[in-house]
């Protein structure tokens, strides 16, 4: 039985934004110890977006629900999905987007929430408690230009998409809320460093973008999300026309309830490009 709403569904949840220091500081992939940005804690109001009346749209609102059921039988598994998973998200990406190309960045990226025990126990497996998006304006633009898989074509757009999966099942206990980009602007953007550390030492940095608090923003989440359905959001776009980053974070949902199983996800990173 479906239930229909009135009114959209809301929960209420803290998220943790930037305080501008006037300096770039640092989070990190695993020892949270040597982060370095001042957090503040706002709660807000988040709209469950599967009772939205019109479902957000990946190029309007820079964020979108899609099925996608994937080969992959254990995401735990290294090899398979690895080997499995890259190959089904640039076929899926290409689709959706109708670009030229795509080329997939990285394996995938398992994450938990912090009530389970695998949480931490690998590279980068932490979910993110601050409010951020995974690029800096230019370092979108730069890995546009490195990566680009056909240099001798003039590059007409290029864009860059994060593919969040719950592969733990409903209820998420900690799922990922997006803000919508339509209620962003480059104000709200603090540079930050993205810090990739293996035994206390930063082995990578990647310039980040990390928000300062606005009421303006607007947060949605889609509640219950299956093994078989992603998120797709916006990390940049290049093109001003559409929507171009949007903030995202980790949140602890009042609604689930302790007995729920911990939340584990998968994320991979694509990047588009359209020709002249």
């Amino acid at each position: 039985m479906t239930t229909t709403f009135t009114t959209p569904r809301q929960v209420e949840g803290e998220l943790f934004y930037a305080v501008d220091t006037g300096r770039v500081e640092g989070f990190h992939a695993n020892d949270l110890s040597l982060d370095t940005v001042v957090k503040e804690a706002h709660r807000v109001p988040i709209t469950d977006a599967r009772t939205l009346p019109d479902a957000p749209r990946l190029d309007i609102d820079g964020f979108e629900l899609f099925p996608m059921p994937s080969a992959v039988s254990d995401w735990r598994d290294e090899q398979q999905a690895g080997s499995l998973h890259p190959g089904e998200i640039a076929a899926f990406i290409e689709r959706i987007a109708g670009c030229d190309a795509v080329v997939v960045t990285g394996p995938p990226i398992l994450r938990w929430g912090e009530r389970s025990g695998e949480a931490g126990t690998r590279n980068n497996s932490y979910a993110a408690r601050l409010v951020h998006s995974d690029m800096y304006f230019d370092a979108a633009i730069a890995q546009c230009a490195e990566i680009n898989p056909h240099p001798e074509r003039k590059v007409a757009r290029c864009a860059h998409h994060n593919i969040w999966r719950a592969f733990s099942g409903p209820p998420i206990d900690v799922p990922l809320t997006i803000c919508n980009a339509q209620t962003v602007r480059d104000e709200d953007v603090i540079e930050a460093s993205a810090n990739f550390d293996v035994g206390g030492e930063v082995v990578w940095k990647l310039p980040s973008m990390n928000f300062r608090f606005s009421p303006r923003h607007k947060w949605y989440y889609f509640s219950d999300m299956t093994p078989d359905e992603v998120l797709v959001f916006k990390r940049w776009d290049s093109d001003p026309a559409k929507a171009r980053y949007v903030p995202h974070t980790a949140f602890t949902d009042p609604s689930v309830g302790p007995g729920a199983t911990p939340r584990a996800s998968v994320e991979m990173r694509a990047v588009c490009y359209w020709y002249e």
